[in-house]
């Protein structure tokens, strides 16, 4: 439910902290008063358009507050958790509007996208008025399901759709590649050609381009070892002059064995690895026969297989797995008809699967759709339209037509005065598509999701006894566990407040400010009597007031 609602710098409201409760809580005040700034401050933290007019004069920016606490398990809570916002105990949505265009939005004092704001606000509360979601047809079907608690069946025709739609989408790129596949069968078969002449093999690049660096420079490898060889082999070489201080030093070790045995094993050492790296410059000096045409062929295979992963957009180590990749797109062009045939038979098993489920939860809407229509009809004869008939409208639409929500179009239509009902939104006038909306909120108050529901005069234009029956249908709905707020200038409906709410405009320093004030008793059957009696409260209007209240409670 709305907790509160805090107002900065909007219009004629300077500063406003309102806190509400649960129940039906009624706005009331004379024309002109302010109450349509409200709604439109709160408007403004669910998403609505940020009108830069709506700041008061005199001020940069506008700061609207709301506040409100979702159980544990809310749609709402889901979303923060989805974009990765922040959960306290209740949930906060803020807006910023300043006069030089940097509008902020605020879930928890954390930016996100007005977008998000939106979407997390509509599970949150709700506004009934002009642009009421249930006067378009392409919310009746939400209302319907909602109301039938077909969410689940819903859920389940909807990925149906999504794998029919996978299916169809897959059949059809394999007919329309049917089309050219002469032509691809044979560019495959270029390119596969090449690849198979080539046979290039995982490392080969770098194994190639190590050899071609060894040809490359022949001359200068080559001169490096003679030299290396020569002066390992002069005739003063380091192996004589091992040799010699070996035999020298043995002549005398048995008279210093401690000094002398570790440096003869040191030369001994010496002496051998110097006598393997000889050993192996004479190998490599052995194999270095350098092959003109051997350098020219690693350099054209270098080169292909370069030139090739530049043509297929890949590297040389990954032309292998083209190769493969080449050879299975090549059979399924050679053994297409097979192909095409499967994915035929996946594509109509995976419609039947959408149409057979679709079908059920159609079977469910129709009788859900006469269950909604007798609940409603119920509720429009106390509400004063005795010859008024609704109909839930759920019509089968044709293949090219289904869509993941099912294979149904769903309309709400109304016949105020009897007659042939249409469309909700043409035919009924505004008063009666205020009752027509309040007795379809009272039959679907059972599903509704919301904790909070905003009524704007929905008792426009009415009086007496229907005013009445609209009053006693939202007390109704607020005993459901809803929170209903409501702007009224009926004193029926104003009667049966659980909490109420004046608003005033007054002339302050500075220029008209508005006001609001939480009523006691008192004060509240003071403002009903107003309601009653126009600008002069007199005491049958005190006394009918006083009436009007009793009978409420």
């Amino acid at each position: 439910m709305l907790k509160s609602l805090s107002i900065r710098n909007i219009v004629l409201i300077d500063r406003l902290d309102l806190t509400f409760e649960k129940g039906l809580c009624i706005l009331t005040g004379e024309t002109g008063a302010g109450k349509s700034i409200l709604l439109d401050a709160l408007s403004l933290t669910l998403g609505t358009r940020g009108d830069l007019s709506l700041i008061s004069h005199g001020s940069d920016q506008a700061i609207v507050t709301a506040e409100f606490d979702p159980p544990t398990d809310h749609p709402a809570r889901t979303l923060l958790k989805e974009h990765g916002l922040s959960e306290n105990d209740t949930l906060i949505l803020r807006r910023l509007l300043s006069r030089d265009g940097k509008n902020r939005v605020f879930i928890n004092d954390e930016p996100v996208s007005l977008a998000l704001l939106k979407q997390v606000a509509e599970t949150l509360i709700e506004i009934h008025g002009q642009f009421d979601r249930l006067l378009e047809s392409s919310h009746h079907r939400d209302f319907l399901d909602a109301y039938a608690h077909l969410t689940s069946q819903r859920i389940q025709v909807s990925a149906s759709f999504d794998a029919w739609k996978a299916a169809r989408e897959r059949l059809e790129q394999a007919r329309t590649t049917h089309c050219s596949s002469q032509e691809k069968e044979e560019l495959l078969k270029h390119y596969i050609q090449e690849l198979e002449a080539l046979d290039p093999q995982a490392g080969e690049e770098e194994t190639l381009a190590q050899a071609r660096s060894e040809m490359m420079h022949h001359g200068k490898l080559k001169e490096a070892m003679a030299n290396a060889s020569q002066n390992l082999n002069e005739p003063t070489n380091i192996a004589t002059a091992l040799i010699t201080a070996h035999r020298s030093l043995a002549t005398v070790q048995e008279y210093a064995p401690i000094k002398l045995t570790p440096v003869m094993e040191a030369l001994d050492r010496a002496a051998l690895e110097l006598s393997e790296a000889t050993a192996l410059l004479e190998n490599a000096e052995g194999e270095d026969a350098f092959d003109q045409s051997h350098l020219e062929e690693t350099e054209e295979r270098l080169h292909l297989l370069r030139s090739l992963a530049r043509k297929h957009d890949c590297a040389v180590d990954e032309l292998a797995e083209k190769l493969n990749a080449l050879l299975e797109e090549l059979d399924l062009i050679v053994n297409h008809d097979a192909r095409l045939q499967e994915l035929e038979k996946e594509e109509a098993a995976a419609r039947q699967a959408f149409a057979s489920k679709a079908e059920k939860l159609s079977q469910a809407r129709q009788k859900a759709a006469k269950d909604l229509s007798n609940a409603v009809l119920k509720e429009l004869p106390p509400l004063k339209m005795e010859r008024a008939l609704f109909n839930v409208e759920c019509v089968q639409l044709p293949e090219e037509h289904w869509s993941a929500t099912g294979i149904d179009r769903i309309e709400f239509q109304v016949a105020p005065n009897g007659g042939i009902p249409g469309a909700l939104k043409k035919i009924a006038s505004g008063g009666e598509r205020s009752r027509f909306m309040l007795a379809l909120k009272v039959a679907l108050s059972q599903s509704n999701t919301l904790a909070s529901i905003v009524f704007d005069e929905i008792d426009a234009g009415l009086g007496g006894a229907v005013a009445t029956a609209v009053g006693e249908r939202l007390h109704r709905l607020s005993q459901d566990g809803l929170q209903i707020l409501t702007i009224t200038h009926a004193p029926q409906v104003a009667a049966l407040a659980d909490h109420h709410w004046r608003v005033e405009k007054s002339q302050k320093a500075g220029g008209i400010t508005t006001s609001v004030e939480k009523l006691n008793l008192q004060t509240a059957q003071e403002e009903v009597a107003r309601m009653l009696a126009g600008t002069e409260i007199t005491d049958e209007a005190r006394a009918a007031a006083s009436r009007l209240m009793a009978k409420a409670s």
